[in-house]
């Protein structure tokens, strides 16, 4: 199937009035990096039930990078052990056979290993235990990841917000990239979705004096010879998730 241009604004798949959420969590310090991608190069990634989400008749693939705080079910307090952990993930947008959008994770990983288990045993996710740092001061952030394994290498990053804080208009490209409220995983041969809410992301323009591509090859990906078309910061957003859906 041909990637499919977006809609003019959000689409969203109600949740029964009886789903409450499952987890929450805090994102703190997201960085977005995306560069323009080939479709025939994503598109061989996705799972059947998947279509490439264009904007303009443009794809991207984009990567992540952020802090996860106070993460706990639904009813528990945050727990040092489990809740607060480092992640990096690369993901591809995209639409299911119903038209809703959403994102397809192609890793996500991640420097707490209980978390790596809990994610791929209760939401299916891609997750990889990895060696990660963050670092802050005052407007300045940097995050590293080291891949768990033999010769992998090392993503580093280093960045600050250069513009002040707003919410994307829809219809822009930032809207496309950022506001997404759904993820797809394949389970039992089945696919679902995954839905998470939280407020509308604030976010900057961002400058990185480091940068890095090398978990777009870890995916299969080419490194890009430019640095990323797009970059972004957001400082936080609170987030609830609800339980996995299989797609009819």
């Amino acid at each position: 199937m041909p990637p499919v241009e977006p809609a003019s604004g959000p689409v969203f798949r109600e949740i029964p009035s009886d789903t409450r959420a499952v987890m929450h969590q805090c994102w703190s310090h997201l960085f977005f990096l995306h560069w323009i991608e080939r479709p025939e190069r994503l598109e061989s990634l996705l799972p059947p039930g998947l279509t490439l989400d264009v904007h303009q008749g443009i794809s991207h693939v984009g990567i992540v990078g952020f802090l996860m705080e106070a993460v706990r079910p639904r009813g528990l307090p945050p727990m040092p052990w489990l809740s607060y952990f480092r992640e990096l993930n690369v993901r591809l947008y995209v639409r299911d056979r119903h038209g809703l959008p959403g994102v397809y994770f192609l890793s996500l990983d991640c420097d707490r290993a209980i978390a790596v288990w809990i994610a791929r045993t209760f939401f299916s996710l891609p997750y990889r235990h990895a060696s990660m740092e963050f670092g802050a001061t005052s407007e300045d952030f940097t995050l590293s990841c080291r891949r768990w394994g033999i010769g992998h290498g090392r993503a580093e990053y280093a960045w600050r917000p250069i513009s002040m804080p707003r919410v994307a208009e829809p219809g822009s490209v930032e809207f496309h990239l950022l506001e997404r409220y759904h993820f797809f995983t394949e389970r039992g041969g089945h696919l679902h979705q995954g839905r998470v809410r939280h407020a509308p992301y604030e976010a900057s323009r961002a400058q990185f004096s480091r940068w890095s591509a090398l978990p777009l090859a870890w995916n299969g990906l080419p490194i890009p010879d430019r640095p990323p078309d797009l970059a972004h910061y957001c400082r936080g957003v609170s987030v609830e998730a609800f339980p996995l859906q299989r797609i009819p």
